[in-house]
C-alpha cells in the first residue's frame, strides 16, 4: 500500500500508478457536457492527465491553471484534468478560471478510474478521491511520464511533466 501525506498526515492509496512504459488501462469518464469518453477517445494523441481531487480546492485550482497556460502551445497533445468533481461544478469552474485550452473529466459514473490508476485515497478525510497525480502518455497510450504527489497539498512537477513529452514525437 502506498502513502502519501495530507498536512503531513499520513494517507493510503489504494495502488500504485501504471508503471513507465505499461499501457495506460482504458477508461470511461463524462465530460462537462454528460457525455462518456474512453481512452480510445484520444487515440492518436499525446496525453497529459492531471489527476486531482477536486477542482475546487486551492491547490488543484492552480493546477488546472498551470497547465491550461501551458497546453496551448502543446502540439498533438491534449490535457486532460481528472476529478471527481461534477460536470456542472466542473463547468462553472472552467467559465470562472477561463480554463480553455484543456479538458476536465469526471469519474462521477464510474469510479474504476480511481482504482485502476492505483489514486483512490482509502482514509482521511478526503477518502474516496484521488490523490494529486500526472501521467503522461505517448501516442500509444504508453506512460512516459508518472508522478504521485507525495503531499497533497502541493503542487505536481509541471516542467518535468512536459519535458517528458519532449521524448516522443507527435507521430
Amino acid at each position: 500500500m502506498i502513502t502519501i501525506t495530507r498536512r503531513g498526515e499520513p494517507v493510503h492509496i489504494n495502488g500504485d500508478l501504471p508503471a513507465v512504459g505499461d499501457k495506460a488501462p482504458d477508461f470511461k469518464l463524462t465530460r462537462q457536457d454528460l457525455s462518456d469518453v474512453t481512452l480510445a477517445d484520444y487515440a492518436g494523441l499525446r496525453k497529459v492527465l492531471s489527476i486531482v481531487p477536486s477542482l475546487d480546492t486551492p491547490t488543484c485550482a492552480m493546477s488546472a491553471r498551470q497547465f491550461n497556460q501551458r497546453a496551448a502551445a502543446l502540439e498533438n497533445t491534449v490535457v486532460l484534468n481528472i476529478s471527481a468533481d461534477l460536470p456542472f461544478a466542473m463547468a462553472r469552474f472552467c467559465e470562472v478560471e477561463g480554463i480553455d485550452a484543456v479538458e476536465s473529466l469526471s469519474m462521477m459514473r464510474d469510479r474504476r478510474f480511481a482504482t485502476d490508476y492505483g489514486v483512490l485515497q482509502l482514509d482521511g478525510p478526503m477518502a474516496g478521491l484521488t490523490a494529486r497525480a500526472v501521467l503522461v502518455l505517448d501516442t500509444h497510450d504508453s506512460v512516459i511520464y508518472r508522478e504521485l504527489v507525495p503531499e497533497i497539498r502541493q503542487e505536481p512537477d509541471y516542467e518535468a511533466a512536459l519535458a517528458a513529452l519532449a521524448t516522443v514525437g507527435n507521430e
